[in-house]
């Protein structure tokens, strides 16, 4: 059986939003990151989250954390897995397994500004999803495609969302 609680609440939400459309929209929590040394540095949310990252030595960071575009696929990795789990759950599959990689190329004369026709960015990114439950191959294929298409991070990165800069100069 799949997990009855994960359900419910899933169920119990979407009830409430379809009875106030208004209560869908939200502001996410905030990252911020300060420097704390050479290229590191401590990324903080309002509820004490917090995460730390810094570049390879090559690149002159001391490699003490995770870089920034690892938190990325990371991020991107585990929303996946949750929005598959979810809807599993959701469609009364029992997961035996579900593991998520994410993997991406880049060239590094993007980031060091040594070809302007370079971009920094990751492309392209690859997800991998292996999965094992108590339903047929097929079955088990439909939560992935479907949480493919709802996973917020996943979205966020294909649709390339609007983004805006705001600089205080001090």
């Amino acid at each position: 059986m799949s997990d009855p609680s994960v359900r419910e609440a899933i169920d119990k939400l979407g009830a409430a939003i379809r009875a106030e459309p208004a209560k869908a929209k939200a502001k996410n929590v905030p990252a911020t990151a300060r420097l704390t040394d050479g290229l590191k540095f401590e990324v903080s949310g309002p509820n004490k989250e917090r995460v730390l990252t810094d570049m390879p030595a090559p690149m002159g960071g001391g490699a003490t954390a995770p870089n920034p575009s690892w938190f990325l696929r990371a991020g991107m990795a585990s929303c996946a897995a949750t929005v598959i789990a979810m809807r599993a759950a959701k469609l009364g599959i029992a997961l035996t397994e579900l593991e998520v990689t994410v993997e991406s190329d880049s060239d590094l004369r993007g980031i060091l500004g040594l070809d302007d026709k370079v971009s920094a960015g990751l492309n392209p990114m690859r997800t991998k999803v292996r999965i094992g439950g108590d339903a047929d191959p097929l079955v088990l294929q439909a939560p992935v495609e479907w949480a493919d298409a709802h996973s917020p991070v996943g979205c966020t990165i294909r649709n390339a969302a609007v983004c805006s800069l705001d600089v205080e100069v001090v």
